[in-house]
């Protein structure tokens, strides 16, 4: 008797698995587990799934948001799930996060949750709607739930989560600062991704493009300029051009960075304005370091200012930079006077094959092939001219070069900088604005 108990069973599963096989399934979904509860997700939503440990920190950000990582070329946001919707982080043995990478209105996120189990194919019909007793999450971020052999599963609606709308957007900037302007609040627990984190995540893809692409990296130094320009980068853009996808792009954004006459003779104006902050001196030596002098054509420049305005002083000047071409060619150069500024002219001889320096300026000068992040024995030093160079060495090395720079100039000695680049620390003291920025070291 048990026998034929155990046949009918098996004959009642069968015909489910086979009304199973001929069901109609019309959505499907990706499983995933966080805090111990079944979610799934729309898998036309999931571009693939993947697992990291190592995510770029994105400065200010919220909570949940990890950094950003770099998906084979494209720099996307990473969103802690567990963090975003205030659950219990399950402990691991290893740092590999499970990633849901989500492509969301042109977008794409990544997504971090406990566990990612498997595909699972529905009637949209079976699908219920969403009451708050199925979670412990806020009931507008689910579009339904579903019960699956068994098991039953709370379908997240990642589109709600990651779209703004436009009537949150005034919401969340319904305070006024002080200052009249508006501020955006901070996240609110159950917040969707607010404007300031959607922001705060495309400078962080600005940042690492810039890095990968240019070599830029983001620090103190220059961090005042990227908050500008990534102000006017982001006018009038989708949130998919925000990212930097080439070379071309990265030099776009960078455009207004560099100072004036970069890698060419200063102008007469430009040079006024060097002239105007070089401190009166009596003394019979002056030593200066060039930092990245490139082909000499700023050098040159800069040596021809020093020259009139000390004209009692002998000046040395060392030229560094790691093209050797560059550095090589710069003592034998010669020019079409008249594409030499006037303040330079003084300075010129006539040759076979054009006018070049004098001898006071070409004595002035030593072009030495040099990287700056290395050690440079050199003496005391009153200016040091690196307009546009630090900016563009890894973090570690411009806090070496900037120390490098306190150690070598003496006490009152003056840094010229890029333009959009500043120092900070009671040592230095501004005493230019745009377009030079220059500072004074006081110990």
């Amino acid at each position: 008797m048990s026998a034929i108990i155990r046949d009918l069973a098996q004959v009642n599963a069968d015909l489910q698995e086979q009304k199973e096989r001929v069901e109609n399934v019309d959505f499907k979904m990706v499983t995933f587990s966080l805090a111990g509860k079944d979610y799934g997700v729309d898998i036309m939503n999931v571009k693939e799934i993947a697992k990291a440990d190592k995510f770029t920190y994105v400065p200010n950000a919220a909570s949940f948001v990890r950094g950003v990582y770099n998906l084979r070329g494209d720099i996307i946001p990473i969103i802690d799930l567990r963090q975003f919707f205030h659950l219990p982080v399950e402990e691991k043995n290893d740092n590999l996060e499970n990633m849901l990478i989500l492509h969301i209105n042109e977008q794409v996120y990544g997504t971090i949750v406990d566990k990612i189990d498997k595909v699972v194919g529905i009637n949209h019909e079976a699908i219920q709607p969403p009451h708050p007793i199925f979670g412990d999450i806020n009931i507008k971020y689910i579009s339904g739930v579903v019960e699956k052999q068994g098991d039953l599963y709370i379908i997240l609606d990642v589109v709600r989560i990651f779209t703004v709308s436009d009537e949150e957007k005034k919401q969340s900037r319904s305070g006024v600062a002080d200052s009249g302007e508006y501020y955006v609040p901070p996240p609110q627990a159950g917040d969707t991704l607010s404007q300031r984190t959607a922001a705060d995540s495309a400078i962080g893809f600005i940042q690492e493009s810039l890095s990968a692409l240019r070599r830029f990296t983001v620090t103190g130094l220059n961090n005042k300029w990227l908050q500008r320009r990534f102000a006017e980068w982001s006018v009038g853009r989708s949130g998919e051009s925000l990212q930097l996808r080439s070379a071309s792009e990265a030099d776009d954004f960078l455009g207004s960075f560099f100072s004036p006459c970069s890698g060419e003779f200063w102008t007469e104006s430009y040079a006024n304005a060097i002239k105007k902050i070089l401190p009166e001196n009596s003394s019979a030596n002056l030593n200066i370091w060039n930092v990245g002098c490139g082909k000499g054509y700023e050098t040159y420049s800069f040596a021809c200012i020093l020259k009139t305005r000390y004209p009692n002083s002998r000046i040395k000047i060392w030229a560094n930079d790691n093209d050797i071409m560059a550095v090589s060619a710069a003592p034998n150069m010669y020019f079409d006077l008249g594409e030499l500024p006037d303040y330079c002219r003084p300075y010129m001889v006539r040759g076979q094959n054009g006018y070049s320096f004098d001898q006071s300026i070409k004595d002035s000068i030593v072009f030495e092939f040099h990287d700056i992040s290395n050690d440079n024995p050199l003496p005391d030093l009153d200016i040091i001219l690196a307009r546009d160079i630090v900016s563009f060495l890894p973090e570690s090395d411009q806090a070496k070069v900037i120390t490098d720079f306190s150690e070598k100039l003496k006490n009152r000695g003056i840094v010229i900088l890029g333009r959009n680049e500043e120092l900070n620390g009671v040592i230095w003291h501004s005493i230019a604005d745009d377009p030079i920025s220059a500072y004074l070291h006081s110990e």
